[in-house]
This record gives C-alpha cells, structure tokens and sequence, in this order.
C-alpha cells in the first residue's frame, strides 16, 4: 500500500494538472444581442464579426449571437449592457436616448450616402459623439449600419407629408423621429420592434418605416400594402459595451474585438448596398405597391426639426453644419 502512494499521488496530480490545463483552455464567451430578424444586416453583420473574432484571437473568444430581440428591445438591452448582464448590443436610433447628441443622425436627410458617411464617423464619430457616450458608460468599439429608411402602410402611398396626416406610424423609440413625422402631419408611437408585426396586423399600427433590411426580414410585406421610397433617414448602428465590462477584458482580447468589429464595417456597408437592390426586387414581387417619394417636399418640412435640434442640443448647430460641409466629399 505504501509503494503504491507516491504512484497514486502522482496519477492525482497529473490529473489535476489535466483539468487545469483544460478550465484555463475554455474560451471566453461574451453574448451579443440583436432586435434584427434572420437575414437582416444586423444578423449578418453580428454573425460576421463572430467570425472574425474567431479568427482573430484563435478561439480565445468565443461571440454567442442572439437576435430578435431575443435578449429584449433595444432599450432593454441597454439597460442589460450597462448592468454588466449583456456584453455587447447593437443599438440604432435608441442610442439618441441615451446620448443625445446621437440625435445628429435623426434628422431627415442628413447623410447622403456611405462614403458621406464615412466622413462624418471619421469627423464627427469618433472625436465628438464616443467621448459622449464614454461618459454616459458606454464604449462604442465600431459604426455599423441599420440603412435608409423607408415608410409602408395600409392606407395609400405617401408621396408628400401632407399624405401621412391621420396615419398612426410605428417609429423606433427616440422622441427626434416622434417629433419629426408629428411635423409632417403622421400620428407617430414608439414602440419595440419585435411588436411591430402583431401591431399592424392588427390594425393597432397603420403604417411603419424602416430600412428595407429589416421591412423584408420581418416579413411586414405580409401586412403592409404599400411602400413609398423616402430615404428620410439614414441610421448607422453601433456596437457597443460597458466602459466597465471594457476595461475589465484583457488588452489583447480588447484589441481583437477592436480591430474585428471595424473590419467588419466594409462587409457591412457592401451587404446594406447590396440588400438595398435586392429586396426592393423581392417586396415588389411579394405584392407591395412601390411609389418615389417627393423627397424636396419632405426636406422642405424638415426645417424645423434642425432648429429645433441646432438650438436643443448642446454644439446641435456646429455638429449639423459640420456633417454637411462633408456631404461634398471635400
């Protein structure tokens, strides 16, 4: 028995050394929450960077990505990354609540395409909005998209403003687009995406508006009639964390995530284009009726809203004067 000690001692150690080795190899998870619906871009796009962060870091991190507001709305998922629950989300229009200089990207017609775009991220984003959100405990690691947004409904095509008086819309929560389709004359609510459906299969909503990504990944061609081509908003979307869950990962993890969520910004942008001509194929032929908007009407009864943001938020003018000097690619 006591030769046998030392020969068990060292099986037992080996082992435990075994198990070690095996605990310090499992990744790191980190969950990443979603309102868009399979196929979406920002389904695509989170699955993107989960691949690239794969291959980045070697396996060292593994991203678990839950879409359709599996995880809670935009605003729920917010809170979850604040309180350290969710790690990473992809907030749109709802970050102009949380930060509201965010409320830049709000206004109608501001952002002309994507190479403008990349100009205000590079010019606007990164020095003047992210300290914004570092600040409100929010670190913004890349600039994704959501697109240009389009209106549906049940009732006739919208072709000027004063076509959306009486129409009770579905917009995103963030009073700018509430205040917005008020000015042209719409009865605006907020409410989740993942209500949206049920709302105007009910007759609850009468009309929606949304990038074409996410009007034909939710299937709303089921219960909308008609679509009117406005491109009255462009909406980036930003992957986000905590400040704190940030600084508490390892530098090099940091840097992977970094460098693997801005790598897939081009994947991004060329997917959104890409999306942009095939669906409005695919809804056409889905039965929606599809009309050009007057866009000079709606920019007309746009002016509002820019003065009243210019004189609301804090360097509102400066930022808007800003994103325009760049829309010539100067």
């Amino acid at each position: 028995m006591t030769a046998l000690y030392p020969a068990l001692m060292k099986t037992l150690l080996a082992a435990l050394a075994l198990c070690g080795t095996a605990a310090a190899a499992q990744p790191l998870e980190l969950k990443l929450g979603h309102v868009g619906s399979p196929g979406s871009i920002f389904d695509l796009s989170a699955q993107e960077f989960a691949k690239r962060v794969q291959q980045k870091l070697g396996g060292k991190v593994v991203v678990q990505v839950y879409g359709s507001s599996q995880l809670g709305d935009d605003t729920e998922m917010m809170q979850k990354v604040k309180l350290g629950t969710l790690d990473f989300s992809v907030p749109s229009t709802v970050m102009s609540s949380v930060v509201p200089a965010f409320g830049l990207f709000e206004m109608p017609y501001l952002v002309r395409d994507r190479e403008h775009m990349k100009r205000i991220e590079k010019e606007i984003v990164w020095p003047a909005l992210a300290p914004l959100s570092e600040k409100a405990g929010y670190q913004m690691i890349a600039v994704w998209e959501n697109g240009f947004r389009q209106i549906t409904n049940n009732a006739h095509p919208i072709k000027t403003p004063e076509d959306l008086k009486g129409i009770k819309l579905r917009v995103p929560k963030g009073k700018w687009r509430i205040k917005m389709f008020q000015a042209y004359g719409a009865s605006p609510s907020a409410m989740g995406f993942s209500e949206v459906f049920v709302a105007l299969q009910t007759g609850v909503m009468d009309g929606e508006e949304n990038p074409l990504t996410q009007i034909y990944t939710a299937k709303f061609q089921e219960v909308q009639k008609y679509l009117s081509m406005t491109d009255h908003v462009y909406t980036p979307a930003y992957v986000v964390t905590s400040v704190r869950r940030w600084n508490a990962l390892p530098p090099d993890v940091r840097k992977g995530l970094s460098e693997a969520a801005r790598e897939t910004q081009a994947y991004v942008y060329k997917t959104g284009a890409q999306q942009d001509e095939e669906l409005l194929g695919k809804l056409k032929q889905a039965g929606m009726k599809v009309n050009d908007a007057d866009k000079a009407a709606f920019r007309a009864a746009s002016k509002p809203i820019y003065e009243e943001f210019a004189k609301e938020t804090p360097n509102g003018k400066e930022m808007i004067d800003k994103a325009a000097s760049l829309g010539s690619g100067k």
